[in-house]
């Protein structure tokens, strides 16, 4: 047994402020087909290739000093290229010590918030001409004697003035500070080795009061001026930007995230006028937006138990705020993504187009420029020690503390999550394609890998077979995919594989969800497709045993005596009705294992704080398979 097995990585509070695209597969041929299907050699083919896609995980939403927030709230001045470095692996200088990221990124992109972008930085730059206006010297003299988290609140109400904006030359800050981003970008791109993707943040808070951001990622060496939010709050806006930048040979796509803080707008019934989704909004909203962060340091946006009431693991990583309102609770229907998945199935019935037709990314939200996502590992803003990965004692002593002292409580924050993709190589071709396609999902940090297909002629022996990943490319479809309809009587067919992250915990199970229309309402259930340790499902409530914790609360260490190092299924839907179109998704839970807070409090000898959980189960969710009723319009 090992009993002092930990992951490592990094998690920051800077944040607070603030398998395959469907290749013309063709199911298996029916019983009493006769000879080979038209066709066949070529969709061997791309199948085949299509299985030696590897697996890569990355970043696609970390803050540097050239954001606004960032730079106000922390002392840090990490910039891009310097970002870049830290997930390629590289050792930085963080704060006059050196830190180094325990094993690199394979993919990252910085995206700094695009609203006043670079413009603290040029404050601060005494080579500028705006660091000599009257507006860089009141803030100066400001900055000795306010809180910086006071300061940066009114000096945001000071730039809303876009007067004050253009005569300040805010817009030529946020230009250079662009190209600089860009520079970085290109300059740090491996292509085979490491990639990176110019990128922003488009902050949109209507109202003043909840959370409709965007990441913006391009695919290419160059990009346009960002569009902002002071341009437009309206994601239609944004929406027409991302249009006409594609129109210019660039492709893009949007990525919402935090829509857990968006007060139930993220996933409306309506647009941003007020009415009703339509055809064409549905459409749009499909095109520029493949996929959705499902979580990251500032909670899971999966399900909240409210929503889901029968799924016991649907308490994880809760952070239920507004964005910018921090003091505000949430409200969780229409800011989940599962309930979406819902009324993106109902609204497609009405329109013809689903808006919620997404795949998943997890990302960390960082304001420091440091991509980590573990538990046990800490980069904080200050009181950092770059050889334990761990705060110093005085700096956990006040984010432990009971009750905090900040709002909401910093013990509500995650450790942040990765995306991983299923891609042919280490390009950002190669990547771009596979977040289109969807053939990505997310983790909560930890780098377990996962694949689902859908079919409807797999056989029960096909993960048996050595060649079982070609034959789920020939004969179904990977995540992120429609399921086309059935060729005869039946129910599909999904295949599931797992494996463990090398360098984390056992596997505990995996789960299928599943949503589906009764008529006009949508329906949820969790399906225990693979158990470790030799347990079952009860058949009356579907629900499985736990496993014993081997966490030791005391040292934050824990045993592997339990779970297993891989799972899989093959797993046909026992209440398929073909008449009900209906979205499936895997979710992987490793064993458990001590929450950050724990880890902090055990490495410093500090009380272990009792208003936050003492342990979390990690874990890891695929984008969904989609499948169409015959009769899916009105």
């Amino acid at each position: 047994m090992n009993t002092s097995k930990r992951r490592t990585g990094g998690v920051s509070f800077g944040a607070w402020i603030c398998v395959c695209v469907l290749l013309a597969p063709v199911p298996a041929a029916a019983a009493g087909d006769d000879g080979p299907r038209p066709g066949a050699a070529a969709e061997e083919s791309g199948a085949l290739a299509s299985s030696r896609r590897r697996v890569l995980f990355g970043e696609l939403h970390l803050h540097t000093s050239y954001s606004f927030d960032a730079f106000g709230f922390s002392p840090s001045r990490i910039d891009p290229d310097t970002a870049y470095r830290f997930a390629r692996g590289e050792s930085v200088d963080y704060l006059g010590k050196p830190a180094r990221r325990h094993a690199p990124l394979d993919f990252m992109a910085v995206t700094d918030h695009a609203e006043y972008m670079g413009f603290l930085n040029t404050i601060e730059d005494p080579r500028s001409e705006l660091s000599r206006s009257d507006f860089a010297r009141e803030y100066r003299a400001l900055k000795e004697s306010l809180e910086p988290g006071v300061l940066t609140r009114q000096t945001l109400k000071k730039l809303a003035d876009p007067v004050q904006m253009r005569e300040l030359g805010a817009q030529a800050a946020m230009q250079s500070a662009w190209q600089r981003t860009i520079d970085a970008a290109n300059t740090n791109y491996r292509p085979g080795e490491f990639t990176t993707f110019i990128g922003y943040e488009w902050t949109s808070h209507p109202d003043d009061r909840y959370n409709l951001h965007r990441n913006v990622i391009f695919n290419g060496a160059t990009a346009p001026l960002p569009f902002t939010a002071t341009d437009s709050r309206r994601p239609e806006d944004l929406w027409r930007y991302l249009e006409d930048t594609r129109a210019r040979g660039i492709d893009v796509l949007a990525i919402p995230h935090n829509s857990n803080a968006s007060e139930g707008r993220m996933f409306d019934w309506t647009d941003s006028d007020g009415k009703p989704i339509d055809a064409a909004y549905a459409k749009r909203r499909a095109i520029n937006e493949p996929l959705v962060e499902i979580y990251q340091g500032k909670g899971q946006s999966e399900t909240h138990p409210a929503l889901s009431p029968n799924d016991e693991f649907a308490q994880f990583e809760i952070l239920d705020r507004l964005v910018p309102r921090l003091d505000l609770p949430g409200k969780p229907p229409g800011s989940y993504a599962r309930e979406a998945l819902g009324r993106g199935l109902l609204l497609e019935r009405r329109t013809g187009h689903n808006p919620f037709r997404f795949g998943v990314v997890a990302a960390t939200d960082f304001h420091n420029g440091l991509a980590t996502s573990a538990e046990n590992a800490f980069v904080l803003a200050d009181g950092f020690d770059p050889q334990t990965g761990q705060p110093d004692r005085e700096a956990a002593r006040q984010y432990l503390a009971e009750p905090s002292r900040t709002v909401p409580d910093p013990k509500l924050m995650g450790s942040g999550g990765l995306t991983g993709v299923w891609a042919e190589a280490n390009t950002r071709d190669a990547i771009f394609a596979s977040l289109q396609r969807r053939e990505s999902f997310a983790t909560s940090g930890t780098r377990i890998q996962l694949r689902l297909f859908a079919g409807w002629h797999y056989p029960s022996d096909v993960l048996e077979q050595l060649d079982w990943l070609e034959r789920a490319y020939a004969g179904g479809v990977a995540m992120g995919s429609d399921l086309p309809a059935a060729p005869s009587a039946g129910a599909p067919v999904f295949l599931v594989w797992a494996l463990k992250a090398p360098d984390g915990a056992n596997l505990d199970r995996a789960q299928i969800v599943k949503v589906w229309l009764d008529a006009d309402t949508p329906r949820e259930q969790v399906f225990e497709v693979a158990l470790s340790d030799g347990r079952r499902a009860d058949p009356a409530t579907g629900r499985a045993p736990r496993l014993p914790s081997t966490v030791d609360l005391e040292t934050g260490s824990y045993g592997d005596h339990v779970g297993t190092t891989q799972l899989t299924a093959w797993w046909k839907d026992p209440a398929f009705d073909p008449r009900q179109s209906a979205v499936y998704y895997l979710r992987v839970l490793e064993i458990e294992t001590p929450r950050w807070t724990t880890l902090l409090a055990a490495s410093q000898g500090l009380p272990r704080p009792q208003d936050s959980p003492a342990t979390l189960q990690e874990r890891a969710w695929s984008s969904p398979i989609w499948y169409r009723a015959a009769a899916t319009f009105e």
